[in-house]
């Protein structure tokens, strides 16, 4: 049973083979209940958000946000969703979704095809999905784009046809409580920040990832937040 309290779960299972030790139930809420959250960054406790809201805007990236304005909270700006989309072999995959401009699809009708049901039978809504450029980390140009698969230009379109290959996540679950993005295209990269600095309203990047401590600008650690939560301090993973 999902409780708010911090309840110690040891080597719990997520989305597969990946064993989760965390205080924090909205990593559990994130990966296995598939409930939007809040990535709340470590070092400055600001929020991931697309820089557009709008659900007609597919060539825009996403932000660091250091304070949460009542438009972005209206629109589900401040919301995420990591979507389980598979496996790499035996690690779990994900799409990093945002909960803004999210669109309920029509109901098909008799012999239609829709986008997928969920288990309560309803279609599946339309999430613009986090998408990372072919060339990235080499360009300095923008490398993330915020979109629906058949929505975002070509170059964040995957090489061997199938859109979602420049969409795809791994996940990996911090020993501190935190989770880092890994895209499968660029496997030595990591979901970074532009200059690799984590500031106010810093664009999103792929970066590479050269190590470093979790606080650090190089490793980017994100806490998930239930939406209940948004206002609660970040340090507070470590109560």
């Amino acid at each position: 049973m999902y409780t708010q309290e911090r309840t110690a779960m040891a080597n719990l299972v997520v989305g597969g083979p990946v064993a989760v030790n965390s205080y924090d139930n909205a990593i559990v809420a994130a990966l296995l209940e598939n409930r939007p959250v809040m990535l709340v960054h470590a070092f400055n406790g600001g929020y991931l958000r697309p820089a557009e809201l709008k659900e007609d805007s597919h060539d825009k990236g996403v932000k660091l946000a250091t304070a949460l304005d009542p438009a972005t909270k209206e629109a589900q700006g401040h919301l995420w969703h990591i979507t389980p989309a598979g496996f790499f072999g035996q690690r779990p995959l994900y799409f990093i979704e945002s909960a803004a401009g999210q669109v309920s699809p029509k109901p098909s009708g008799a012999g239609g095809v829709d986008a997928g049901r969920g288990d309560d039978g309803a279609p599946k809504p339309q999430r613009r999905r986090i998408t990372v450029h072919q060339e990235a980390p080499k360009s300095t140009a923008d490398t993330v784009q915020l979109g629906l698969p058949d929505k975002v230009g070509d170059k964040w379109r995957g090489k061997n046809g199938a859109p979602e290959d420049t969409q795809l996540w791994v996940v990996t679950v911090t020993p501190w409580g935190g989770i880092t993005f890994v895209p499968i295209t660029h496997p030595d990269a990591i979901l970074g920040f532009k200059d690799h600095a984590v500031a106010a309203d810093v664009e999103a990047r792929v970066t590479y990832n050269w190590g470093g401590d979790f606080t650090g600008t190089v490793i980017n650690t994100f806490y998930p937040r239930l939406p209940n939560e948004w206002s609660v301090p970040y340090h507070h993973v470590f109560t």
